[in-house]
């Protein structure tokens, strides 16, 4: 493996050892993040050398604290991006926030509220300074939590969506959009939150299951301008918005309303006459059959209104109330059906006061026909929790069906790849079957579109004012006034020019841009693939004409360490700051990336941290072992040569090294970061600290001068190996790892951690691999001899010989060779071969190169073990009858939790695996 440092002249670092007992987390983390902050051990340079590999921040917003969330997605990307510059990558970590139209506007606007003034008190540009100076004092809040976390950003770097040069590219993108017909106005039905008065986005909107009512209400059937005395039942849970209704509508299949052809229904309360109309839209199966059909009011309705030509007349304004001026004039006082003063009464009342006034009335005139208990998913805004109310307004809308195709065609093609691919399917129905985009917010903090009117109604679309202005005087003369537009973008519209907005554009030659575009890896998750991943798409095409990145690493949610969903309700949320602070970021880290599997959620809870606390720990004490036995990095002396090591030992510690690296570089590569975290800690845990180590305290302890120069390579090669350990956990592990670095005195020879190469072996898998062969035989020998004396319940002190029938001589040759490791590792004392079987009681073992006898007469009571064996199973086949019962039962499958089920499930797994292994040992004595 190559051991050659990346940079010329070594970075500071910690003074050489000696270790502390343990690592404090605390006492290091903040100080080495200081250390790379100060000698730009993030910075990108386009100068430089180097394959690009770049990622940009999923943006967090400005107003946003570190949660599990970001904790997965950052240390995901984290990962990805320190292995890339050990691998020798010229790395760009693109850091930014977010502005957070409605979540910062909402958070100002409440501290307003305390102070006991408001948003409009203040006025558009006094509101704005406000807004402006709680994001220069709290703004920064989540970028110093990120670097808690380890986040090797190049902070230097940092942009925030409404910056000047972002500000410049999204009026860029918006005036060419519109002057290729991409943009436009139109009015259609958007999500509306009547607290902030403003259309909000799909993903800003919750679907809330609440327990409400469906009324069931009679709509008298009129034809040739009469009343015929029969009614069509309609089945709602929004009897306030039959003010509004366009139509009924039934299926054209649907015998029950044959004979009602061409018949038209007068709307209870309001007299208004409406059509009956056929369309698929109405469900015969459904409530009875019939539908009311609001188009202002109702996504579904708006599509069956487009569909018929039907008015859509809108009886609710900004803040949810009944607003009338559309519908009044329509309103018609008929007799036993509607009063015009009813419904005028209702002008300006709260759409739940309304619901229960005209319930009231719809029941007095006896056209409420019946109510139900019904469960709906009510929509609920995401900031405020106001519910959310389908309105029909004008806004401004990009052409996405048209902007799709593209990005489609990039997925298809390959030019863009999901892990796991099948993402990709649920990117493919998103992106086929999108709408137009409706890209403006009636917000004042944001983007305020670029648009302006003049006072003959006529629009001027540019960058600037000043061009807008001359744009109109050539139009209108000098003496021409604009207005501009007051709503401002979507915050999804900013953050889909994220790619190349924050690499300079759209400035072409800027380096970054030239040498960082596309990047190369998008880590999210799959919530947000149709409102950001797709944008970035589709507007990276059209402006780069490139795609924005070229994977797309897609994650699954935090759950608690049952599998849970977290929830404030269920009190098993977790704070990861106050896991960084208890446990510290790298076991927070790697119980993160060991849990992060393809197509899975992550199961984290303070018990996982505690284990991969535990395992730092390990590695800790391993590093102190090799420092007490001089196994350290050494000035002046020969680096070692891990390929031409000469002891099987040495030799065997390399090999095992060069599987770890090219297995956990493979699992990065396919961003497998599971497999990462299990290879690298079973190389860490079971390869180097519980065997190599183990194996190699004999020869560190000999002071047989024979053995001189086998210690020196030994120490050599610990050395050599932890250092390679070290630059293997880096990417996961990047606060320890660079402690021990620096205290065992790699730093002060090769300099710092971040500035090496991912450990690669030269010629991996060539050559003799005898010294795999014998360690193998060695490890197999000690594992099976330690699990029949556990089983035999044989005392840790009491040694015994090990008799070998069938062993030829080179097996004999390596009993003895390795006889003090045999004894001290296995309680074997001396290696006998015999030609038969012996007659006494013994223990027997099975090796590839022979059978093994363990002689337990001197060693534990015969009969006394022979009574515990078959205790302990009756014991335990007790337990498995009792599990058994319990998972035979239908009632109990049916009523227990998933994981209760689950939990006796492993039980009964366990109790069979003990069952099995103590009528081993039972056999075993005969």
């Amino acid at each position: 493996m190559s051991e050659s440092p990346t940079a010329t002249t070594p970075t500071a670092t910690l003074a050489p050892g000696p270790l502390d007992k343990a690592f404090e987390p605390a006492h290091h983390e903040g100080a080495l993040y200081q250390r790379w902050m100060a000698e730009g051990a993030f910075k990108a340079d386009p100068a430089q050398p180097g394959q690009a590999y770049s990622i940009v921040f999923p943006p967090p917003n400005v107003t946003g604290t570190l949660h599990l969330g970001h904790a997965l997605t950052f240390t995901l990307q984290d990962i990805l991006c320190r292995w890339q510059r050990l691998k020798g990558a010229n790395v760009l970590f693109q850091p930014g926030t977010d502005h957070a139209g409605i979540a910062t506007q909402m958070v100002v606007e409440r501290m307003l509220d305390r102070e006991g003034t408001s948003r409009t008190a203040l006025g558009r540009p006094g509101f704005l300074e406000r807004v402006w100076a709680w994001k220069e004092e709290h703004g920064g809040r989540i970028v110093e939590q990120l670097k808690r976390l380890g986040t090797s950003a190049d902070w230097s770097r940092e942009r925030f969506t409404m910056d000047d040069g972002l500000s410049r590219a999204v009026r860029r993108v918006f005036v060419q959009l519109y002057k290729e017909g991409l943009i436009y106005r139109d009015r259609r039905l958007v999500n509306w939150d009547p607290a902030f008065r403003s259309a909000i986005s799909d993903l800003e909107v919750d679907n809330k299951e609440t327990k409400g009512s469906l009324w069931h209400v009679r709509y008298p059937v009129e034809r040739d301008g009469k009343l015929t005395g029969e009614y069509v039942t309609i089945a709602t849970t929004r009897p306030e918005t039959m003010l509004a209704d366009a139509a009924v509508a039934v299926h054209p299949s649907d015998e029950r309303f044959a004979h009602l052809k061409g018949a038209h229904v007068r709307l209870p309360l309001t007299g208004r006459r409406v059509p009956l109309i056929e369309d698929e839209h109405s469900d015969p199966e459904k409530g009875t059959g019939a539908v009311k059909i609001t188009p202002a009011h109702d996504f579904n309705d708006f599509e069956v209104g487009q569909r018929h030509n039907l008015p859509a007349p809108t009886m609710l304004d900004e803040g949810a109330n009944i607003w009338l001026d559309e519908i009044m004039g329509e309103v018609e006082a008929i007799a036993g059906v509607s009063d015009p003063a009813f419904v005028s009464a209702l002008a300006g009342m709260g759409r739940d006061d309304a619901r229960k006034a005209m319930v009231a009335e719809l029941d007095r005139l006896g056209f409420l026909a019946a109510v139900e208990d019904h469960t709906l998913q009510q929509p609920v805004a995401e900031r405020g929790g106001a519910v959310v109310e389908p309105r029909l307004t004008m806004q401004w809308y990009c052409d996405a069906p048209k902007l799709a195709g593209p990005a489609i065609k990039a997925v298809e093609g390959g030019a863009i790849a999901f892990e796991p691919k099948q993402w990709e399917n649920t990117f493919f129905a998103w992106m086929r079957d999108i709408r137009p985009w409706c890209i403006s917010r009636q917000l004042w903090w944001g983007h305020r579109l670029p648009v302006w009117y003049g006072s003959d109604g006529r629009t001027y679309v540019a960058e600037t004012e000043e061009e807008a202005l001359a744009e109109a005087r050539a139009h209108s003369g000098p003496d021409v006034a604009l207005r501009q537009d007051e709503d401002v973008l979507d915050t999804w519209f900013s953050s889909g020019l994220w790619p190349f907005s924050t690499l300079g554009w759209p400035d072409r030659n800027d380096p970054f841009l030239e040498r960082y575009y596309p990047t190369s890896t998008l880590v999210t998750g799959f919530d947000i693939i149709f409102f950001w991943v797709s944008r970035m798409m589709m507007l990276g095409l059209h402006f780069m004409e490139e795609v924005p990145f070229r994977k797309v690493v897609i994650h699954g949610l935090v759950r608690d360490e049952n599998g849970q969903k977290m929830s404030k309700s269920k009190g098993n949320g977790i704070d990861p700051l106050d896991l960084i602070a208890e446990y510290g970021a790298d076991a927070t880290r790697l119980t993160i990336c060991a849990g992060t599997g393809p197509g899975r959620d992550i199961k984290l809870g303070r018990g996982l941290v505690e284990e991969r606390r535990a395992f730092i720990t390990k590695l800790w004490n391993a590093a102190r072992f090799a420092e007490m036995n001089q196994a350290i990095p050494r000035e002046g002396a020969a680096p070692f040569n891990p390929n031409a090591a000469q002891g099987t030992l040495a030799r065997w510690i390399v090999a095992e090294a060069q599987k770890a690296a090219h297995g956990a570089n493979n699992a990065l590569e396919a961003s497998r970061f599971d497999d990462y975290a299990r290879l690298t800690s079973q190389f860490v845990r079971d390869v180097f600290c519980d065997w190599f180590l183990e194996f190699a305290k004999g020869v560190f302890n000999s002071d047989d001068a024979a053995n001189q120069a086998e210690k020196a390579e030994l120490r050599a090669a610990t050395a050599w190996a932890l250092g390679a350990i070290l630059r293997m956990l880096h990417p996961v592990m990047p606060f320890v790892t660079a402690t021990l670095w620096d205290k065992m005195g790699y730093g002060a020879l090769q300099g710092d951690i971040t500035k090496q190469r991912w450990p690669e072996m030269a010629q991996p898998g060539q050559g003799d691999q005898s010294h795999e062969s014998e360690i193998a035989w060695l490890m197999d020998v000690i594992s099976a001899v330690r699990s029949v004396r556990a089983e035999m319940n044989v005392p840790p002190s009491r040694k015994a010989p090990l008799l070998l029938r069938g062993a030829d001589a080179p097996t004999m040759a390596r009993a003895q060779k390795w006889q003090e490791v045999l004894g001290r590792m296995g309680r074997i004392e001396g290696v006998e071969s015999v030609a038969e079987v012996p007659g006494e009681v013994c223990a027997q073992v099975v090796f590839e190169q022979g059978t093994g006898f363990i002689p337990l007469g001197s060693l534990i009571d015969i009969n006394a073990e022979k009574e515990r064996l078959a205790r302990d199973i009756q014991k335990v086949e007790g337990e498995i009858t009792k599990v058994s019962k319990m998972l035979g039962n239908e009632k109990f499958l049916a009523r227990a939790k998933p994981e209760v089920v689950a939990e006796n499930r492993a039980r009964l797994a366990q109790f069979e695996a003990t069952r099995s292994r103590l009528q081993a040992g039972l056999a075993r004595l005969g």
